[in-house]
């Protein structure tokens, strides 16, 4: 065993606990729409895996993944309940307009939890919180 003197010791820095699994989730959170969204569920894992040793601005941004994550899924579950009955209601006519309505409205969640994932990238990278 060599001894090593104090000023030669690798001191660890306060804040980057848990900065490589926030960015390995804002990434895997990016790669999910070309993935078919099975990496998403990856990037949550490492998120909860992550969160409990983090500290400072990488807990922040493991938190809002785990966030981000949840209120994006409970959105897109209204969506395709509301395009289930907009499909059955297409039978009549009706449910024609709001079939269009609803497809938009998820495509615009999947647009707003990507740009949402990158803006969350960026502001890690700048340490700055989410």
């Amino acid at each position: 065993m060599s001894h090593v003197p104090p000023e030669q010791r690798e001191t660890p820095r306060v804040g980057d606990d848990g900065k490589v699994a926030a960015l390995a989730g804002w990434t895997l959170f990016i790669l999910s729409i070309p993935s078919a969204n099975l990496l998403v569920l990856v990037g949550l894992i490492v998120a909860y895996a992550a969160r409990h040793s983090a500290q400072g601005v990488p807990r922040q941004h493991l938190d809002a993944q785990i966030r981000l994550f949840w209120s994006v899924f409970w959105w897109t579950i209204a969506c395709w309940i509301a395009i289930a009955v907009s499909v059955v209601m297409s039978v009549v006519l009706i449910g024609i307009p709001f079939l269009i309505l609803f497809g938009v409205l998820w495509f615009l969640i999947s647009v707003w939890f990507t740009v949402k994932s990158v803006f969350g990238l960026l502001n890690l990278l700048g340490d700055r919180g989410p």
